[in-house]
């Protein structure tokens, strides 16, 4: 009843009643939002809304309804509410059309003007690490890349980090699958020792290529993650051995900036 006063009537006509009227929409926006997080942690009469809310309870009910007519809800048989079958397909559509590429570009830029070094992208699909994007070194020593090629995964530290991300049971059958070349001495030598370096960067959350696959080139690479936690891809950065563990910092602060971002748990703006 207390919420009327500031409604319609005003809205007509009057400057005031118009700063009014936003402010009271803005109000009811804010108040129908609030109920989706509250209904994340179980169902709910409109009673408990109302009290969790500070409302009255029919106004809880009125945005209840408002909620369910637009599918975000649902009215259970007891009369209680919990999140509805169209917030979860409007969830599932906006991470389908997430191009993580698109948002870590930016970043993958200013990093590499931070360190003047090669940056890759890096995603694992059906058995394959892909690099999906590629920022050049401003200095004459490089790894030989290209986007869409398959890195070497038994070696390249993008991909030693988003397999360590695998349940172990699918982690340890991957291992087991794959062919262990010697691109170098320092390549790993069999599946006991990739499953070794896979569960040391999975509690480092950072890992490296020691001259893995080229004699002369070292990367350090970083995790990005979705907002259920798993690694969905990283950003590596291609340096020499003396600055290899210089740059972690920076290139872990421009995976988490572009974690924040795809995942919705930051707004937009620039890394470190």
């Amino acid at each position: 009843m207390g919420e009327t006063a500031t409604r319609p009537g005003l809205d007509r006509g009057h400057p005031a009643g118009r700063r009014g009227g936003t402010n009271a929409a803005s109000q009811t926006v804010d108040r129908a939002l609030s109920i989706l997080p509250l209904l994340a942690e179980g169902p709910a009469d409109p009673g408990q809304v109302a009290d969790r809310l500070g409302v009255h309870k029919s106004t809880a009910l009125r945005l209840l309804r408002t909620l369910h007519e637009h599918g975000l809800v649902y009215r259970q048989s007891d009369q209680r509410y919990r999140l509805g079958a169209r917030l979860f397909a409007l969830a599932q559509e906006a991470m389908e059309n997430l191009d993580v590429r698109e948002i870590a570009h930016p970043h993958l830029v200013r990093l590499n003007e931070s360190c003047g070094h090669t940056v890759h992208l890096a995603v694992y699909e059906e058995n394959e690490v892909l690099h999906i994007d590629q920022v050049e070194s401003r200095y004459p020593v490089r790894m030989y890349s290209r986007i869409g090629k398959p890195v070497a995964i038994t070696v390249a530290a993008v991909a030693k980090l988003l397999l360590a991300d695998l349940p172990e049971p699918e982690r340890r059958a991957v291992a087991e699958k794959l062919d262990y070349p010697a691109y170098t001495a320092r390549s790993t030598p069999d599946a006991s020792a990739f499953l070794r370096e896979l569960q040391k960067m999975r509690e480092q959350g950072w890992a490296t290529d020691l001259g893995g696959h080229e004699e002369s080139i070292n990367c350090v690479a970083a995790p990005i993650r979705g907002a259920d936690g798993r690694v969905v891809s990283a950003p590596n950065v291609v340096v020499t051995a003396d600055e290899l563990l210089t740059f972690l910092p920076l290139v872990r602060r421009t995976a988490d900036a572009i974690s924040g971002e795809y995942s919705g748990r930051t707004p937009v703006k620039g890394t470190a």
